[in-house]
């Protein structure tokens, strides 16, 4: 499929959300990240309301203002995450990220899914449809890994894809037998829907195997990294693939090293020790990491190539 028929392709950072000391909305340095992110050579588009931005700790106003579209201009496109469990909620947020000036939606599946909803794939249709008909903007599917009970299977996915605001999934499975079945489900559609991954503890595999992109919040650290290993492995280069690929791996261990639920927060004190934002303050019931775990995200900065000794 001719990547020039997709809407959506190549490194898409899903932003962090810095906050102040009083836990509000850190709005200088917000923008100051989305500029930096948007400024990245190869960076197609944004995702904003993501897990990376700690949606699920934002009411209803902030994530509007999340939607900044003003700071990216015209340089990228943003997409806002659509975060609800309620069909009619999820229209609503749909509605607002559209009048901001979002250009996509990104939207979660609900977590009752996994009550069983696989057996229901006229559930997933339904919440699709109605999200498309309140605000009317190309959508992009998250899947989830399969192990989550909430991931569509791959019959599933492809009738979500034959829906005509869907223009992309973001494959989470983080399972590379699931992503090129999904992959191979999508292909078979027909239609110009793009495999975006966020299989980010393996990147160059999954553009690899053909992934049209990638969604990721660790490249809201690593954009510049992510773009360029899109481009070169587009163009055939495995050997520089695997290059910058070696230059991601320390960094992979580290912000995916268990606990998983805190792999933002990592991401927040790389980008305070890159210098991109001032502080690393994360919403409750996260929790900021310690001076031992910072340590370790600093050398692998050092490693990577992003921080100067």
């Amino acid at each position: 499929m001719s990547s020039t028929a997709l809407r959506f392709t190549g490194a898409i950072p899903a932003n962090l959300l810095p906050f102040d000391d009083d836990l509000s909305m850190d709005e200088v340095n917000y923008r100051r990240h989305l500029s930096w992110l948007a400024a990245v050579d190869g960076v197609t588009a944004i995702v904003c309301n993501g897990h990376a931005g700690e949606v699920s700790s934002l009411d209803r106003e902030e994530r509007r203002r999340a939607v900044a579209v003003d700071e990216v201009g015209d340089q990228v496109e943003l997409i806002s995450g659509v975060y609800s469990d309620n069909t009619l909620e999820a229209a609503a947020l749909a509605q607002d990220a559209r009048d901001e000036g979002a250009s996509g939606l990104l939207i979660f599946p609900p977590t009752l899914f996994m009550w069983g909803a696989r057996l229901r794939p006229e559930m997933a249709v339904t919440h699709f449809e109605t999200i498309a008909e309140a605000a009317d903007l190309p959508l992009i599917v998250f899947q989830y890994p399969p192990a989550s009970g909430i991931g569509y299977d791959p019959h599933t996915l492809a009738r979500l894809a034959e829906i005509e605001s869907v223009v992309g999934v973001k494959d989470w499975s983080n399972d590379m037998v699931a992503l090129e079945r999904d992959l191979r489900a999508l292909r078979g559609t027909g239609r110009p829907v793009a495999m975006l991954s966020s299989y980010t503890m393996s990147l160059f595999a999954s553009y690899v195997l053909g992934a049209d992109g990638s969604i990721s919040g660790m490249g809201s650290v690593t954009a510049d990294l992510h773009a360029e290993l899109f481009r070169v492995t587009r163009a055939g280069d495995l050997g520089a693939g695997r290059k910058l690929n070696d230059r991601l791996a320390p960094l992979v261990e580290v912000f995916y090293a268990p606990p998983f639920v805190a792999m933002h927060n990592r991401m927040k004190e790389a980008l305070a020790l890159l210098g991109r934002i001032d502080k690393a303050v994360v919403r409750p019931p996260l929790k900021r990491i310690g001076d031992q775990e910072r340590e370790r995200i600093r050398q692998a900065l050092l490693r990577s190539g992003l921080l100067l000794p």
